[in-house]
């Protein structure tokens, strides 16, 4: 039997001596992770790590939890904008569509809806006074429907909100173009001889402090007519924003511009050729530049150009779009709808008698025109949707709003 002789220093020499073999010791080590430099960065990285993660939750948690009655998507999509993710918000918002086109062919369920609400007592329109010293306009002809053979009630107004006993809002139906017939879209004529326009912010853009209240205030209930949503967000409307003297962001020459005078009196143009600031002027939305301009289309509609009509999906994608503009007579138009594309939003306006119009905000999550009825006793006015396919409830603005919107209101 051999004999095993241990070397004593084995710092030095690190083995075992054996007469049939040679064991090699390895001095023990700290693990990678348990060394000191790396177990203080780990440490610092996990640190950070959970200090992203409960700014980001409560950010997000916020976001979610915030007033009114957006979607969760919708949160979720506006929070990922603002925090730099806009590009794979786009991205998402491009695979959903592709994954959900809309359907071509058919027709809309039930046929061209009567208006909810209709309002079936009115006196004659036209030049004759509707009351004591008021004045309305005449009344707008049929829109020429654009999808083939008209279906019963298709293109014809109706009216659904009197003021002072005289039509202050109309609205008609039709289907969007010849390709996607089983859809609905809606168009809101107001008389702006009976109604005023109001831009409302909304508490997260343009936000600030406002007279102006992001919601349906209590005291405006029992005059509301008419919502609508406003344009893009501020920083993707290609243009400006100013309110109560307040300039939010610097108004751009050339955009597009949804101008209120200070009579309540709307107008649209392009900035700084057809629509100026003046004393007269209570406040300016801007978005993109003009989608109908002396009584014609703009002929970018069709180019697929993201710089003119915003990144989002692409001017060519027929999602909700909506529009709003102005007749020769002066009348104010919003149009809001299902399976529009840029160009098919432009031609219902130019076949409703719009002569300068601009595009407002797309998606089903933003469009959100609707049309009220007064109720007895203080209550909440009764809303109906402008369009049979609108996912936005006519409630929405009874609540603070993210967003910037427009209101209409009855004259005194």
């Amino acid at each position: 039997m051999g004999t095993r002789e241990q070397v004593t220093d084995e710092r030095l020499s690190g083995q075992l001596v054996d007469d049939q073999e040679t064991v090699v010791i390895t001095p023990q080590r700290p693990r990678f992770w348990r060394r000191p430099a790396v177990k203080w960065t780990r440490r610092a990285v996990l640190a950070a790590l959970l200090v992203f993660l409960i700014v980001v939750g409560a950010s997000i948690g916020g976001a979610l939890t915030a007033p009114g009655t957006d979607s969760t998507a919708a949160r979720l999509a506006e929070w990922g904008r603002d925090h730099g993710l806009g590009g794979i918000v786009t991205w998402l918002e491009k695979e959903q569509y592709d994954n959900n086109q809309p359907q071509v062919g058919g027709t809309p369920k039930g046929g061209i809806p009567t208006a909810a609400g209709v309002e079936t007592t009115t006196p004659p329109t036209g030049s004759a006074q509707a009351g004591p010293q008021v004045q309305t306009l005449p009344a707008p002809a049929p829109i020429p429907p654009v999808a083939g053979a008209p279906l019963p009630g298709e293109g014809q107004w109706q009216t659904v909100v009197t003021v002072k006993g005289a039509p202050a809002v109309r609205v008609a139906s039709l289907r969007p173009d010849a390709q996607h017939t089983s859809f609905v879209a809606g168009v809101m004529w107001m008389d702006p001889n009976l109604v005023r326009g109001q831009l409302q912010p909304g508490f997260q853009d343009p936000g600030g402090k406002w007279q102006a209240s992001d919601e349906i205030a209590p005291a405006d209930r029992s005059s509301v007519v008419a919502v609508f949503n406003a344009g893009f967000r501020l920083n993707a409307s290609q243009g400006g924003y100013y309110s109560e003297g307040r300039t939010v962001v610097p108004l751009q020459n050339g955009a597009a511009s949804l101008v209120i005078n200070k009579n309540g009196v709307a107008d649209v143009g392009s900035w700084g050729s057809e629509v100026h600031l003046s004393p007269d002027v209570a406040s300016v939305r801007q978005n993109l530049v003009m989608l109908v301009d002396n009584g014609k289309v703009n002929p970018s509609c069709s180019e697929g150009n993201g710089t003119t009509w915003g990144w989002t999906l692409g001017n060519n994608a027929y999602i909700d779009r909506s529009a709003f503009g102005v007749t020769a007579s002066g009348a104010e138009v919003y149009v809001g709808g299902p399976a529009l594309s840029v160009c098919t939003l432009g031609k219902i306006m130019q076949d409703a008698g719009v002569v300068r119009g601009m595009e407002l905000d797309i998606n089903p999550d933003w469009v959100s025109g609707a049309y009220f009825h007064d109720q007895p006793g203080g209550q909440q006015p009764q809303g109906f949707r402008l369009y049979p396919q609108q996912k936005l409830p006519p409630t929405k603005y009874f609540q603070p709003s993210m967003r910037d919107w427009f209101g209409w209101y009855a004259r005194p």
